[in-house]
């Protein structure tokens, strides 16, 4: 532990949460060097949906590696690039009726959110995008600048500009018409909102809390959009890849974006890969306009590819993903329905829940205790009051169980009480 002292930047912050050395892990499972095993409820912060390790991704990536595949290819053509693109269009594109060009930008969700603004304001003529309060799109200026985390925000240390933020859904309460207050400033000459490029929405807001978006919502933010002349940006680099239930998070709402930026789960793997996903009318980059010496990842391209074969080509991993996402509700609301909505209440979607508490210092406490009782798990939230869920889909109903009876212990030690199903 000395090395990282030593040698590391105060920047880390996982490491602070999870004071020991991982050197091996495999499905929901982490250990360290002394041989002390954990129930992993962070998954890689969301990139890990498939856990870890999994066996024939594994296999897929050695034989690549071992028959000497290219591992690295910029942006030219590979036969593990041409693979995940026919892969991606009839596993995913044509069942859902969605027609997209691919572009392959640096490694992060981050420099994803970066393309993916960049071309709506090459596309439109226009500089000004609208985000959402409490969203979080990434650290790098222009992704940041988007990001309503003030905390994130600061690390720039200079003025952020070129982004508006609207109240999200149910920023005011869910009775409140946010759209309607934001068609009011966009169709006011005198409000001072510039006409967007683009609108930048998490249907399902990860780091800033776990808000949800109805789906009358997101169709009537995409029909927004259109009355204005913006383009409509989903990032689903935290909520897609079936980490809501279905590979998109936007599936349930019926509306097809103009723009998507994927990443996080993308390779299966763990493995870094971002892509932005824009309707063919939109494609009006020069090349090289945008690149990044590792937008050619085949070793990614490999396992992305065994990933949507394996998990997507049918329906049973989706039918997975809602029976385990109504044990992890069950659970919840017990917390919820013992402790009373002025101490705790469930948020999210699918396999993507969580407990919000009154304050970040319990629920700093909570993740605490469960980490010395064998869990791994962290919070989010604009506060950190939130204890989120976020398994590996692929978990066991045993390994779920267990991680969540270790949270409800954790919860139990906090309120001093005894919480236990219903069933």
């Amino acid at each position: 532990m000395n090395i990282f002292k030593q040698m590391e930047s105060n920047v880390q912050c996982y490491a602070n949460s999870f004071p020991v050395t991982f050197n091996r892990a495999q499905g929901a499972h982490l250990y360290t060097e002394s041989g002390d095993q954990y129930l992993d409820f962070l998954a890689g912060a969301g990139s890990l949906n498939y856990g870890h390790n999994q066996p024939e991704l594994k296999e897929a990536l050695v034989d690549y590696i071992m028959q000497d595949g290219i591992t690295h290819g910029l942006d030219m053509h590979t036969k593990a690039k041409a693979e995940f693109l026919d892969t991606l269009q009839s596993v995913i594109f044509k069942p859902r009726g969605l027609d997209f060009k691919v572009q392959f930008t640096g490694p992060t969700g981050a420099n994803a959110v970066e393309a993916a603004l960049k071309l709506a304001r090459k596309v439109t003529g226009r500089t000004n995008i609208i985000s959402f309060t409490n969203g979080f799109h990434g650290v790098t200026l222009g992704a940041v600048a988007a990001t309503g985390n003030q905390h994130h925000r600061g690390g720039a240390s200079i003025p952020l500009s070129g982004v508006t933020r609207m109240p999200y859904c149910g920023y005011y309460g869910y009775n409140a018409d946010t759209l309607k207050m934001i068609d009011k400033q966009l169709s006011d000459p005198s409000s001072g909102i510039d006409a967007p490029a683009a609108f930048i929405v998490e249907t399902v807001q990860g780091e800033g809390g776990l808000n949800v978006a109805t789906n009358e919502w997101l169709q009537g933010l995409q029909a927004l959009a259109k009355k204005h002349g913006a383009l409509l940006i989903v990032d689903d680099i935290q909520a897609g890849c079936g980490r809501t239930g279905t590979f998109f998070s936007f599936e349930e709402s019926g509306i097809k974006p103009d723009i998507v930026t994927l990443s996080k789960s993308l390779s299966g793997f763990g493995l870094p890969m971002a892509i932005v996903l824009l309707k063919p009318e939109l494609d009006e980059w020069a090349p090289g306009e945008h690149n990044g010496t590792f937008r050619g990842n085949n070793h990614a391209f490999i396992t992305a590819t065994a990933a949507l074969k394996q998990y997507w080509a049918d329906q049973n991993f989706e039918q997975e993903i809602a029976q385990k996402s109504a044990i992890v509700r069950e659970y919840f609301q017990t917390v919820a329905d013992e402790l009373g909505v002025t101490h705790a209440r469930v948020k999210g979607r699918g396999m993507m829940q969580g407990i919000e508490f009154r304050n970040g210092e319990i629920a700093d406490r909570v993740t605490a205790s469960a980490f010395k009782k064998g869990l791994v798990i962290e919070t989010a939230g604009n506060q950190g009051q939130i204890v989120k869920c976020f398994c590996p889909l692929t978990i066991s109903k045993e390994d779920l169980t267990q991680g969540l009876d270790t949270l409800l212990e954790a919860i139990a030690e906090e309120f001093k009480t005894e919480l236990k199903l219903a069933s």
